[in-house]
């Protein structure tokens, strides 16, 4: 029974989840989620609402007019004849007209929600791009590491199986042997943990394109990020000019509009009609026309609760736009130090570490197999080189991972970015 779990096991690592026939770039990545991720589609559904708005806002006037009909009967009596059926009918038109300007100032913050709707899908967008460029990136780093790692593999159980023949041979210990068969079951079982991890790693990048649940994508592409020639000045410059900024700019002039229409929809707005008659049996030929003005009376009701409601939300706006403006510049500025250590790391490390560790496994490997060092000396120096190259490894994501956020919070837009 335990045979049958552990050959079920190995065969689900093997065997893992089914992938896209084609390994996915990361432009085919940004394509997808630009078609299928729920987030930037429900975004963009409220340009239609502002669309709507700005096309009502911008109507001759705000309130229809109103078409009234009214038809009358009624006896008329008569001193020396019988009473007379007097019947009428009167149509009429009224015309409601705002006085306090409102028309322009609806229009107004109709003009900035659409600006602050676009700005806002622009933001979701680059926050979408970055995000996928992230997740395509672990996934990247984790095939990369699972290369190295099996690579090493093969290397140990190489080492291994000449350390079963020395055994056999009677020239090493069974000491060594059950150390090298040790060492060859780590190394497998990080394969094996790898791969689990690399499985999650696709199935987040899938939800995340919308991808079907029983494909999960390989990924192909460069883990080193592109070329950047950019200074810290200029993504400073671009940070105060990001979408999210613009939006909650456009947003707080719409706020403010929203405001100084609610205070001056407490002027009453003035109604005109304008209604005639035909004549009555005694008197065809009588026409009868009527002009109305009603004016309410602002004497209960001053709107205080549009007033009210309108100056919370140009409150609210106004402390979101300050938060976002400083934190904006914090996160670039701490984000900018964090990538230049990076690449100093990434660059020692593959001037300085990586070359000498290479060497020295090459050299342990001669040696070892001239029966010059024993296998505890080659593990030493094996995973000398695998540490040295996880932290190589380590260090490209994070730099690539940095960079992604770094370029996304400043609301750079790089010439290989084709957002």
């Amino acid at each position: 029974m335990r045979h049958l779990i552990g050959v079920s096991f190995f065969f689900v690592f093997l065997h893992p989840l089914p992938a896209l026939s084609a390994p996915l770039t990361l432009e085919q990545a940004w394509e997808q989620a630009e078609q299928a991720n729920p987030a930037l589609r429900a975004t963009q559904a409220n340009l239609a609402t502002a669309q709507g708005e700005l096309t009502d806002a911008r109507a001759l006037l705000w309130n229809n007019p109103q078409l009234t009909s009214e038809w009358s009967k009624g006896t008329l009596p008569q001193t020396a004849a019988p009473s007379v059926v007097n019947r009428g009918q009167m149509i009429g038109l009224a015309q409601t007209f705002e006085i306090a300007g409102q028309q322009g100032m609806r229009r107004s913050a109709a003009e900035q929600t659409l600006a602050a709707t676009q700005e806002l899908i622009s933001e979701t967008r680059s926050q979408l791009h970055a995000e996928v460029e992230q997740r395509f990136v672990r996934v990247l780093s984790l095939q990369l590491r699972i290369q190295m790692e099996e690579q090493t593999l093969k290397l140990i159980e190489e080492a291994a199986a000449a350390v079963r023949k020395r055994v056999t041979a009677g020239e090493d210990s069974r000491l060594d042997g059950n150390l090298a068969k040790v060492e060859a079951g780590r190394a497998q079982n990080q394969v094996f943990l790898l791969r689990e991890q690399l499985i999650q790693a696709r199935a987040e990048l899938a939800a995340l394109l919308q991808l079907p649940a029983d494909n999960l994508p390989e990924v192909a592409g460069d883990i080193d990020p592109p070329p950047a020639s950019y200074k810290l000045e200029e993504l400073l410059i671009s940070a105060a000019n990001r979408p999210l900024l613009h939006e909650l700019n456009d947003r707080e002039k719409s706020a403010t509009n929203r405001l100084d229409l609610e205070r001056a929809a407490a002027y009453p707005d003035v109604t005109l009609g304008l209604s005639t008659a035909r004549g009555t049996p005694d008197n065809p030929e009588m026409k009868v026309t009527a002009l109305s003005v009603s004016l309410p009376l602002p004497l209960f009701n001053r709107n205080d609760t549009g007033i009210g409601r309108a100056m919370t939300e140009l409150t609210q706006v106004q402390l979101q736009k300050q938060a976002a403006q400083r934190d904006s510049r914090a996160q670039v500025l701490a984000l900018w130090e964090r990538w230049e250590n990076l690449k100093a790391r990434v660059k020692r490390l593959n001037e300085s570490v990586l070359p000498s560790l290479e060497e020295n496994q090459h050299l342990s490997s001669v040696s070892f197999r001239e029966g010059e060092i024993g296998l505890l000396q080659l593990l030493l120096v094996n995973r000398q080189v695998l540490d040295g190259q996880r932290d190589m490894l380590d260090a490209r994501t994070e730099l690539r991972l940095t960079q992604v956020t770094l370029e996304t919070a400043a609301g750079w837009q790089p010439a290989h970015d084709n957002r």
